[in-house]
């Protein structure tokens, strides 16, 4: 929620709609589930998609797998998504781009920045974390601004 709120800050935009995937737990399985289908609905017609895992196993978790792949290409079509992973070390840095980022295209997001790494020992001080990523990312998500 914190890269969301800076993001739009940044971006003179605002939060929107905010998915816990925990609060579904076995539901993201369940094909009937209509919560979850509301869910990705959501999703699907947002400005902007922040898309947050904790690196498990070096890439993002099986409960956010689940429910990405209930969406079938170009399901997140012209959505500008912004993947996100914490991870306990930094040799785990890499698995926003290599996993996370290449999953998003596939389900044909556009990903105009690299992703936000965060280190669990950084969560602290994750404005300051995310204040430095924006300093690096805010050309390229202006250039697909919101709306143009």
């Amino acid at each position: 929620m914190a890269v969301a709120e800076q993001l739009a800050v940044s971006m003179s935009g605002k939060v929107g709609p905010v998915v816990e995937l925990a609060d579904h737990g076995p539901a993201v399985l369940d094909p009937d589930s209509a919560q979850v289908r509301a869910d990705m609905v959501t999703l699907s017609g947002v400005d902007v998609l922040v898309v947050a895992s904790p690196t498990y196993k070096a890439t993002y978790t099986g409960l956010l797998k689940a429910f990405l792949d209930r969406y079938g290409p170009p399901a997140l079509d012209g959505v500008v998504a912004v993947p996100v992973m914490v991870g306990g070390a930094p040799a785990h840095a890499m698995a926003v781009e290599v996993h996370l980022h290449p999953l998003l295209v596939e389900l044909g997001a556009v990903t105009p920045t690299r992703g936000l790494f965060v280190l669990e020992s950084d969560i602290d001080r994750l404005t300051g974390v995310v204040a430095d990523w924006l300093t690096g990312a805010r050309t390229a998500l202006r250039m697909v601004r919101i709306g143009d």
